[in-house]
């Protein structure tokens, strides 16, 4: 069940408030552990990439077109899951958060502040609809 967009807010803020605290405890958290997920989600994508061929072949000598036709499913879902994958998995070197150096980290707090900015604006507006 998806966070609704509250929820989601507090969980930035907890973030955000445990990497101010404690920015070391927070690396080692998101360190290599997600590295390794997204490694073995690509592995486990190519896999199914696969047996989806399989799936395909055997439809096809078997003259049932369902069956390739489920096996192309199965391969065109696992080839965007091993892209996407393959995209959000950091770098050896890198942190989790994809920040190379301090001109990404700069670009993110700016991202970041003007998103607030933005927030605010809205809930300026509700506020003053609301009083109205």
């Amino acid at each position: 069940m998806p966070l609704s967009e509250h929820e989601q807010r507090m969980l930035e803020q907890m973030e955000r408030a445990l990497y101010a605290e404690d920015p070391k405890f927070a690396t080692a958290l998101e360190g290599s552990g997600l590295r390794t997920y997204t490694r073995r989600r690509v592995y486990q994508a190519v896999a199914g990439f696969l047996v989806g061929i399989a799936l395909l072949m055997a439809g096809m000598v078997a003259k049932q077109v369902w069956l390739s036709v489920v096996g192309f499913l199965v391969m065109l879902g696992c080839a965007v899951l091993a892209v996407t994958g393959w995209r959000k998995a950091p770098k050896p070197g890198e942190q989790a958060g994809g920040a190379a150096g301090p001109q990404a980290r700069r670009q993110g707090r700016q991202h970041r502040s003007v998103m607030d900015r933005i927030e605010q604006r809205w809930q300026k507006r509700r506020d003053e609809q609301g009083g109205h």
